[in-house]
């Protein structure tokens, strides 16, 4: 009697293993992909002249939103987008340079928030990242990891926990836990080191190992790239591809990018698009600024290689259909203008090389083997003893039709590109449309848990967290209604807006309140603040009550006294 008893337990706890892992193999994979200071219209999905063709199929076989948002600036987002939250609430409502001794701005995630990977682990899922972290304080990188990857809910990690550096020498490049460098780094030994390579590579491997590990399950996978941030590094054979492309200047590029921007329904006919900030007849050294751009697209063409080679490997294990892909963009293009204006003078002394366990600085003043890095007009961009940014009027050809750049939370400082790829859940009618709705960064915490079935927590390491604040994108994904209620936020350094519907109430710093109707001007030439003051009132009182329950205030607390 007891075998009989014993055998169908066993059998008992087979049939619910094999149902279990059923289940789990049922889930999607999912992979979130973001890029670094890169404008609406770079990639050739959303119009641009750079050869994207990775994306492009994803954006072919999927659904790109037209309206998407992030919050103007790398750490914000990053926060933002791990957890569901608006940033200040995570305590980054700024960077990650020091506590500011206000709530929304400590410069640390905070324990009152989840990552998505602390969220999905528990529900089955793998969870990996490699890239740029940019969530814990530049102070506490040498002995506080209580914010690192690893210790927010990711098994597995490779990347930098600063927000720029090198391409060619990384800052804070890490594995796991422990600092290493590309030269004492065990596990990947490339031929030529280049940051955005290393990236994706290490993304593959993740994915092998995944195979053989946990071939079961499902994963999540963050993959955050530094491209296109400055400095403007690239490999040689990827800058020779745009050679000569940007030598007639700003105006022709934006020209064809708007014109296929409204070709491909991304942007109304109607709208004016906001004026062409730099006048190339002025420009002094125009090989010297075509270089910037040049290097520019060479950067965002080496990320797009990259993500193929992620596709190829999905592919290759037949995950591809059951993998929801989005891509995005932390912020616009960028108008800050490091390492452009003043040359830097050679030191007086020579450099003596680096040793393989020598950690690079965030601006290097010299190479690993010893060679000065240098500035300014004349220092052709592009290889590893550079020190460049592209500067601002690129980044206005960046954010083509929109105004203004990151840090600010007009269009252009907060207009992404979102792609989502996800063939066995995505209605091939679907393929290749467009989604107007608005979405937010807040929303994709919110969409992993509707694909995961994963349960959100109330409590997580003793603290009670707070509550998801973004809407499921499914829905709009497969062209029915999202079900936001409520309006959709933004503040960085005093820079603030709201979108209630089809109006924007947008202000600069110090500056009164700006009305746009998006429907009719998304490129904000229209101001109606004046004709419409009732408006006005009622958004900013909208604000007002969110900037008081969602730890912006002080107003101006991110700027350290």
């Amino acid at each position: 009697m007891f075998p009989k008893i014993t055998f169908v337990l066993a059998l008992v706890g087979l049939l619910i293993a094999n149902a279990l892992s059923l289940q789990a193999a049922d889930k999607p994979n999912i992979i979130v992909i973001m890029a670094d200071d890169v404008g609406y219209s770079d990639i050739g999905s959303y119009g641009g002249e750079i050869k994207t063709p990775n994306l492009d199929a994803l954006a072919k076989n999927g659904v790109r939103f037209t309206q998407f948002y992030n919050t103007a600036r790398c750490c914000p987002t990053r926060a933002s987008l791990l957890t569901g939250l608006y940033s200040h609430q995570t305590g980054i409502g700024h960077m990650n340079w020091a506590d500011n001794g206000h709530e929304g701005y400590r410069g640390n995630l905070n324990n009152r928030c989840a990552t998505i990977a602390e969220v999905l682990r528990p529900s089955g899922y793998r969870t990996y990242m490699s890239g740029k972290w940019h969530v814990t304080r530049f102070a506490e990188v040498d002995s506080d990891q209580s914010q690192w990857p690893l210790q927010r809910g990711f098994e597995k990690y490779y990347g930098t926990l600063k927000g720029s550096g090198s391409f060619f020498d990384p800052v804070s490049l890490c594995r796991q836990n422990t600092f290493i460098t590309p030269e004492n780094d065990p596990q990947y030994k490339p031929k030529e080191y280049y940051y955005t390579d290393a990236i994706s590579d290490n993304a593959v491997t993740f994915l092998q190992q995944h195979e053989k590990e946990s071939a079961d399950k499902p994963f999540f996978m963050y993959v955050a790239y530094t491209a296109a941030h400055w400095p403007m590094h690239a490999l040689p054979q990827d800058i020779k591809k745009y050679e000569g492309k940007y030598d007639a200047g700003y105006e022709p590029i934006r020209q064809e990018r708007l014109k296929r921007m409204k070709e491909m329904g991304l942007i109304d006919p109607n709208w004016k698009p906001a004026p062409t900030v730099g006048d190339w007849s002025e420009v002094q050294n125009k090989e010297w600024e075509a270089a910037g751009m040049q290097v520019f697209a060479a950067m965002m063409d080496s990320m797009d290689q990259g993500i193929g080679r992620i596709v190829n490997e999905l592919k290759r294990s037949g995950r591809l259909d059951n993998t929801v892909i989005f891509y995005l963009q932390d912020n616009g293009g960028c108008a800050e203008n490091n390492g452009r204006a003043t040359p830097r003078q050679p030191s007086p002394k020579k450099f003596k090389p680096m040793g393989p366990d020598d950690l690079q600085i965030a601006k290097p003043k010299q190479t690993r083997d010893g060679r000065p890095v240098r500035q300014g007009p004349g220092a052709m961009p592009g290889p590893d003893d550079t020190f460049i940014a592209y500067g601002e009027n690129w980044a206005n050809v960046s954010n083509t039709p929109f105004r203004e750049y990151k840090h600010w939370v007009h269009e252009g400082g907060i207009s992404t590109p979102l792609i989502v790829h996800w063939p066995k859940g995505i209605s091939p009618k679907r393929n290749g449309k467009l989604e107007s709705q608005p979405g937010h960064l807040i929303d994709i915490m919110a969409t992993c848990l509707d694909l995961s079935d994963a349960t959100y927590p109330k409590e997580l390491r003793g603290e009670k967290i707070k509550p998801v604040q973004g809407v499921s994108l499914l829905p709009a994904i497969n062209g029915k209604p999202l079900k936001r209620k409520a309006p959709l936020f933004w503040e960085h350094e005093s820079n603030r807006a709201i979108r209630d519907g089809k109006w924007k109430l947008v202000a600069k710093a110090n500056a009164p309140w700006e009305l746009y109707d998006m429907e009719a001007d998304r490129t904000e030439m229209n101001n109606l603040a004046t004709q419409q003051p009732q408006k006005v009132k009622e958004l900013a009182a909208k604000w007002d009550g969110w900037a008081a329950r969602s730890d912006v205030l002080p107003l101006g607390g991110w700027n350290k006294q």
